[in-house]
């Protein structure tokens, strides 16, 4: 296939490059900014650069940008794609905008398949793209009952060469209720727990838990801004649920309660436990 990726960031270039090494088939970019372009052609991870007035030329079009851009990208130019081409996107959430974009392309003959890697870094742009980020990452699919099933098949055939490992498909709205709960609440936590001011005094004192724990607080901001706000219902669930857990530990802490103190440790043990074994189970 001839394959445009739109928006050489992280991910895009990540992807050019994946799809690069490891197929044979040809990989084109569109970005806003020429010396991003020159930069992937200079590696040899895209073929050439492309414009949104050559869209017909392409077989399948991945659409690597933020999600309010991602989906007026693909609606802008709706009838500038080839009829029969596979549309997607590697947005965050799926939701709404992917139950609408599978309707809203049908009419037009565009096959649109809603998917999310997960897989990423703490830094961002085409600088840290790497081919073999997606090497045994779970790649999510997010069909619908409209979704042609020869292109969703052809997406996960791609992401397998790619090397990604296991592919999940899920609901558009699920996907959005655990992702709020596995990526964004993370991100949240990561981000308030570095405005201490004991940050200030870290060195020569933190190990492994602080670097867990502030390892993605060096995330891009605008784009988790458009992703938490895109979920706002979802993520606000998950943060109460937090606040609402941190609590119990605070009361017991400071009523000097070790009884409940000991209790909800040992609750929190055994869930990550359970969880633990679900994954062994899973790979078996």
């Amino acid at each position: 296939m001839k394959i445009l990726i739109v928006g050489l960031g992280l991910i895009g270039g990540s992807y050019c490059k994946a799809i690069t090494s490891y197929t044979d088939h040809e990989v084109y970019g569109l970005d806003t900014a020429p010396h991003v372009i020159e930069a992937a052609k200079k590696c040899g991870c895209i073929k050439d650069g492309a414009a949104v007035s050559n869209l017909k030329s392409f077989d399948m079009v991945i659409v690597c940008l933020h999600p309010i851009p991602a989906e007026k990208f693909m609606k802008d130019n709706i009838e500038n794609f080839k009829k029969g081409c596979i549309l997607s996107d590697v947005c965050g959430i799926k939701g709404t905008m992917s139950i609408e974009m599978t309707a809203f392309s049908a009419v037009f003959g565009i096959h649109y398949v809603g998917t999310h890697p997960m897989a990423g870094k703490e830094h961002f742009g085409f600088e840290y793209s790497d081919g073999s980020l997606f090497i045994g990452a779970n790649f999510i699919v997010t069909p619908t009952s409209q979704t042609d099933k020869d292109s969703l098949l052809a997406v996960e055939r791609l992401a397998k060469q790619m090397g990604f490992g296991q592919i999940v498909e899920s609901t558009p709205c699920d996907h959005d209720s655990i992702i709020a709960y596995t990526s964004q609440l993370a991100h949240v936590v990561s981000s308030a727990y570095v405005k201490s001011p004991t940050m200030q005094k870290e060195l020569g004192f933190s190990a492994g838990s602080f670097k867990d724990m502030t390892r993605i607080a060096t995330l891009n901001e605008s784009m988790w801004t458009s992703l938490f706000l895109a979920n706002k219902d979802c993520l606000l669930f998950e943060i109460d649920e937090l606040i609402k857990h941190l609590s119990e530990y605070r009361n017991a802490i400071s009523e000097n309660n070790s009884e409940a103190l000991e209790k909800l440790l040992k609750d929190g043990r055994i869930l990550k436990e359970e969880n633990i074994k679900n994954r062994t189970k899973e790979k078996e």
